[in-house]
């Protein structure tokens, strides 16, 4: 492994698999926990509608596509608030509006299609030293926002009504936690691509909940879980020449399964003992 990383491309790839790694589960944790799992694919939808836009009018994509991606983290907000009854519609419109957005952008720009299978499935020479200076800052700024919205952000995840009861401003924060999604979905495209990205959320969420015991231990074991298959899928991701985020996303289910069959024989180990209990009571 330490032999790849004479080469600058790999130094970047895994400099950025480690800064998304430590925020990409956090904000998961979050998303599960608050029943928005898609809203990650959603916004990494509407991110790829700003790629395109930034190709087609010469601006960096990153950028375009983190612009795109707080204006759909606005428009999940508004249009959850608005159909309260039916809060997934706001997920199934701005997805199927993002995607068809930058199918047609694209089209504009024929010549950027390979530029574009990058985005969409990740690569691990897509990294430059501006993409990684702006994921630092959205670290950064991910790292504030939970140093000091750390207890509220608790209470509006379990009970938004208490959180209003209790003085929190829910609208302003839930709409804050919105926009730092939207970012760093925005940021981990070059890593896992769009089509990918959600992946590298939830389910390194999905795994720690199968397995820690309270709140502040989920966020730890979902950290842990991300950065395991970042660098453990983009070491194979070179070594054996298949796309990165492919390999991060295999990885994570594979643990995955593991974690869930293991649970699954100490439940039933559990059981017999405790049945040989009761017979030797008896």
């Amino acid at each position: 492994m330490f032999e790849m990383l004479q080469y600058g491309f790999l130094q970047n790839a895994f400099l950025a698999g480690i800064l998304i790694a430590l925020v990409a589960p956090v904000i998961g944790v979050y998303l599960v926990l608050r029943r928005q799992s898609l809203m990650a694919d959603t916004l990494s939808h509407v991110s790829l509608a700003g790629v395109a836009v930034g190709a087609l009018i010469g601006v960096y994509p990153m950028v375009t596509a983190m612009v795109a991606a707080l204006i759909g983290a606005i428009l999940v907000d508004t249009l959850r608030r608005s159909f309260k009854a039916y809060s997934e519609l706001s997920i199934a419109i701005l997805m199927s509006g993002g995607l068809a957005s930058a199918v047609v952008l694209m089209s504009f720009n024929k010549g950027a299609s390979r530029g574009f299978t990058s985005y969409l499935f990740g690569s691990i020479i897509a990294v430059s030293q501006t993409d990684l200076l702006i994921m630092a800052g959205v670290v950064v700024l991910c790292a504030l926002f939970f140093w000091f919205f750390w207890r509220p952000m608790y209470v509006l995840t379990f009970d938004e009504e208490t959180a209003q009861v209790s003085g929190i401003p829910a609208r302003t924060l839930s709409l804050a936690f919105s926009l730092l999604a939207g970012l760093v979905v925005a940021t981990a495209m070059p890593i896992v691509g769009v089509l990918l990205v959600s992946s590298l959320m939830v389910l390194p969420a999905a795994i720690s909940l199968r397995i820690s015991r309270g709140f502040t231990m989920t966020i730890w074991i979902a950290v842990l879980t991300g950065l395991v298959s970042v660098l453990g899928g983009l070491t194979a991701s070179y070594q054996l020449d298949i796309p990165p985020g492919g390999t991060i996303v295999l990885l994570l289910l594979v643990i995955l399964v593991v974690v869930l069959l293991v649970k699954r024989l100490f439940s039933r180990a559990g059981a017999a003992s405790a049945g040989t209990e009761r017979e030797l009571a008896n």
